[in-house]
């Protein structure tokens, strides 16, 4: 685990990395690394005693039953073919996170006794592929600032375009802060789940994110869903 001391040094490096690259290199690349250092530091500043998860993912893989079956409760309102989350919402273990809750800017939060999963801050975000744009900035502003993100894909929509083309290429640096969660498993034989696998790691390594975590749930049954916690 990286420690405080440590990112405080990662993030000066960048900070200084930055200054030296303005008027060297394009003006865009240095704004993103600038706005990267301003993130980082304001989380930083937030204390690492809470990790932030966050459930993304596109319409209808069962973000929010996933969201619901991890905090046995129902929580979250669930549904298959529209969009039912316009906002992300926060289950929160044990105590404390509020400053945290209050920068990521997430209204609606549920206080949870505290477990295994004590200082966990689970998000269930909208879809980034709602057919409402608000939606759809809500999940890429929340994206960028959990720690970890856990991408929830279903057997229809596990090799989705978008998804691989515009979220986990671009992100393929941030390895070590992601997972992906092939959700809805009881739908699959047991030799077509492991067909769903082989083919999404195929899929991961071409996107550069071969060692990235990958977990087979169902949220209806509750498989999988031990070994989803142990990563969080």
């Amino acid at each position: 685990m990286t420690r405080p001391g440590e990112l405080d040094a990662r993030i000066a490096a960048l900070a200084e990395a930055a200054d030296l690259a303005s008027g060297r290199l394009e003006d865009g690349l240095v704004e993103t690394g600038r706005a990267v250092v301003e993130k980082a530091g304001a989380r930083l500043g937030l204390g690492l005693e809470t990790t932030v998860a966050a459930l993304a993912g596109p319409t209808g893989v069962g973000k929010s039953q996933l969201f619901n079956a991890l905090t046995g409760a129902e929580l979250a309102t669930v549904g298959r073919r529209r969009p039912t989350t316009s906002a992300g919402q926060a289950a929160v273990w044990g105590d404390g996170g509020e400053a945290l809750l209050d920068w990521l800017e997430i209204g609606r939060r549920h206080r949870l006794e505290a477990g295994e999963l004590d200082g966990l801050v689970l998000l269930d975000l909208p879809d980034f592929d709602s057919v409402e744009a608000a939606h759809r900035v809500e999940a890429e502003r929340i994206v960028e600032l959990a720690d970890l993100v856990l991408w929830v894909v279903e057997p229809q929509k596990y090799a989705d375009a978008t998804l691989h083309e515009r979220y986990l290429r671009p992100l393929a640096s941030h390895v070590g802060s992601m997972a992906l969660v092939l959700n809805q498993a009881d739908l699959l034989s047991p030799a077509d789940v492991g067909a769903w696998r082989k083919d999404a790691e195929r899929l991961l390594e071409e996107d550069g994110l071969r060692a990235i975590p990958i977990a087979i749930v169902s949220a209806r049954t509750g498989d999988g869903l031990p070994e989803l916690r142990r990563l969080l």
